[in-house]
């Protein structure tokens, strides 16, 4: 069995070429298996552990592929801290028609208090080994609160959003035939750059370039088109690897710079979901324009 290793948030994450097993998850996201609540938590929160769930999808014919957990700097909080499970389901299978790519959902929880369990729309790019995860728009996400029936509406809701996923491979395909220019292809780095790299007051410092999210790490992913341009640029921001120059504070020495792999979870879901919705706005522009 082979599997693609990162790390986000202080865990490793797993990616396997076939579905996790129990063991394997726990090994990557231990808080998913948390034994009880958060201290926390007040008596009205429902404790369903996210174990319980996942062995709910995989008996309603989800299949885990990816595991990992965020780092929690409180003590006493690393055992109940968020956590995702990325799942695929055979009957949503695999298209070759935009770069192999599985339609998957996205379950986040946590047992801190700092998360629902929230199902994300989302999908998985085989030529880069990266999950994608789609924007808020009609049916990307579901939120189930702790209380009531957890498990039947995680379930109920994951058929939901694996089902828009798929559908949402129908923007993938037409996005492969919208070319851009050299400019359209520039605008969309940019806001891409300013998303990745702005602070709260929404400045930019940086020696990353716009232009280096534009740049292929291999031969499939050159082309003019919003589908190849959108994944250069997603995987330039979120695996990180790109090197700049820079003075220090004093603005006396040269230093070498590189960005990192986004690895918190909420960072992960954050600039996913921009980077689509960025795609979805770029389309209906040349929609627009046609």
């Amino acid at each position: 069995m082979s599997y693609l290793h990162s790390f986000i948030g202080g865990t490793q994450e797993n990616r396997a070429k076939e579905p996790l097993t129990i063991d394997q998850i726990q090994r990557y996201a231990p808080s998913a298996f948390a034994s009880q609540a958060h201290e926390s938590r007040s008596e009205r929160y429902t404790y369903i552990p996210t174990a319980n769930v996942i062995e709910g999808m995989i008996k309603a014919g989800f299949q885990p592929f990816s595991a990992s957990q965020s780092r929690s700097r409180i003590a006493g909080k690393s055992e109940y801290t968020k956590h995702m499970i990325r799942f695929r389901h055979p009957d949503f299978g695999m298209t070759r028609t935009v770069g192999e790519v599985y339609p998957e959902v996205v379950l986040i929880n946590s047992h801190d208090g700092t998360s629902a369990y929230r199902l994300i729309a989302g999908m998985y790019r085989l030529v880069c080994s990266n999950g994608l995860m789609v924007s808020e728009s009609e049916m990307g996400s579901v939120n189930v609160h702790h209380k009531g029936n957890i498990l039947e509406n995680v379930i109920e809701g994951s058929f939901r959003v694996v089902e828009h996923s798929a559908n949402v491979l129908q923007s993938a395909r037409s996005w492969e035939r919208l070319q851009l220019s050299d400019g359209e292809q520039k605008a969309f780095a940019e806001a891409a750059h300013t998303v990745r790299f702005a602070d709260s007051e929404g400045k930019v410092n940086t020696p990353i370039t716009a232009s280096q999210l534009l740049a292929p790490r291999r031969s499939e992913d050159t082309g003019a088109d919003l589908w190849h341009t959108f994944n250069r640029v997603q995987e330039n921001v979120i695996k990180g690897g790109l090197h700049g120059v820079q003075r220090d504070g004093q603005g006396l020495r040269l230093r070498a710079v590189s960005t990192r792999q986004v690895k918190g979870i909420d960072q992960d879901v954050k600039l996913n979901r921009a980077l689509w919705q960025l795609a979805e706005r770029m389309a209906e522009l040349k929609a627009v324009a046609a």
